[in-house]
């Protein structure tokens, strides 16, 4: 049944893909994932899981030359997870208005080389908290152009006028207050310094109710030499009120791309949660080892995680073990 499935919803990408109006065309891109997941000294529970995912692209161009595009994302049995409009203008940039995050300081969280998924998403469920900024929610966000900045450098810009992650459709508001008011961030990536050097910085500040603003920075490298990639980095998230006081976190990784279809990794994430005026502090961390291989359009995957401290608890039960093997597909 699931192939038939399966089968069903391409027949149906085919279809929309071939739809195209006047002012631009839709394509569709999707895949799905069945997974077992098993976790030692833990309560695991039904080890079989599945996802599917689609993604509405729609791209069109004004009658000045300037294009335009839409996304929508359905991902993990969501209705709707992310989308985003852009305007890619010459000469300027690109400027997105983004609902799912990824932009802003939240392209920072984990830059890590990784043969499937970051450190800490491999099913550990360690609840780690990273570095998000405004670009974590509903924001605006201009890229400027590469004629604008030295070779090889991106710039990005992000403001949210309620920097809350709230997701508001049109002709509509937030209507809560949570505390927090406008938000920036500022995010650079540098990759014409050295050959194969990538380095990256990002700062944001949210306007708080608590205290002081939420500052929050991120700072790293990666390094590719040949098939090996490796890198480190550094963030932090100041909250700036009473109760959780930061967030402190090292993150590293190196992978080994052993040809074309065959790739392997390991990464740790450390996480530092300090409380009550710094008096106390707890350390989470994740370790994944993981393998990817690629046929076609199926890969298979497999990652061996250990977590320490989940949820920033030293109780026994938040150390475990977590074996996940999964393959997905694509079309």
């Amino acid at each position: 049944m699931n192939k038939l499935k399966v089968i069903g919803v391409s027949a149906l990408c085919g279809s929309l893909a071939a739809i195209s109006a006047q002012a631009g065309e839709m394509t569709v891109a999707g895949g799905a994932t069945a997974s077992y997941m098993t976790k030692d000294n833990a309560v695991t529970g039904q080890p079989l899981g599945m996802a599917t995912n689609l993604t509405f692209t729609g791209t069109g161009e004004l009658d000045n030359g300037n294009t335009f595009q839409v996304d929508i994302a359905h991902d993990d049995q969501n209705t709707w997870s992310a989308a985003d409009i852009s305007l890619d203008v010459a000469g300027i940039g690109t400027f997105t208005f983004d609902q799912g995050g990824g932009t802003g300081l939240d392209r920072l969280d984990d830059k890590m080389p990784t043969a499937w998924e970051e450190s800490y998403d491999g099913g550990q469920g360690s609840n780690i908290v990273t570095v998000t900024g405004a670009g974590g929610g509903t924001d605006i966000e201009w890229t400027l152009d590469s004629g604008m900045l030295p070779d090889g450098m991106s710039a990005y810009i992000s403001y949210a006028p309620e920097a809350d992650g709230a997701k508001v459709n049109d002709k509509a508001t937030g209507g809560t207050d949570n505390g927090v008011g406008f938000g920036y961030d500022v995010v650079i990536e540098h990759s014409g310094l050295a050959d194969g050097l990538n380095v990256f910085a990002g700062y944001s500040n949210i306007e708080s109710d608590f205290g002081n603003d939420q500052e929050q920075y991120a700072v790293g490298l990666t390094y590719a030499v040949g098939s090996i990639t490796m890198g480190a980095q550094y963030s932090e998230d100041s909250l700036g009120r009473v109760g959780t006081d930061y967030y402190e976190n090292f993150a590293y990784g190196i992978s080994f791309q052993v040809n074309d279809d065959l790739s392997l990794s390991y990464g740790a994430h450390k996480s530092e949660k300090g409380m009550g005026g710094g008096d106390t502090a707890v350390e989470l961390e994740t370790t994944s080892l993981q393998l990817a291989y690629t046929y076609g359009g199926a890969t298979i995957k497999v990652a061996k995680s250990d977590v320490e401290n989940a949820q920033y608890s030293t109780a026994a039960k938040n150390d475990y073990d977590v074996n996940l093997v999964a393959l997905s597909l694509a079309f």
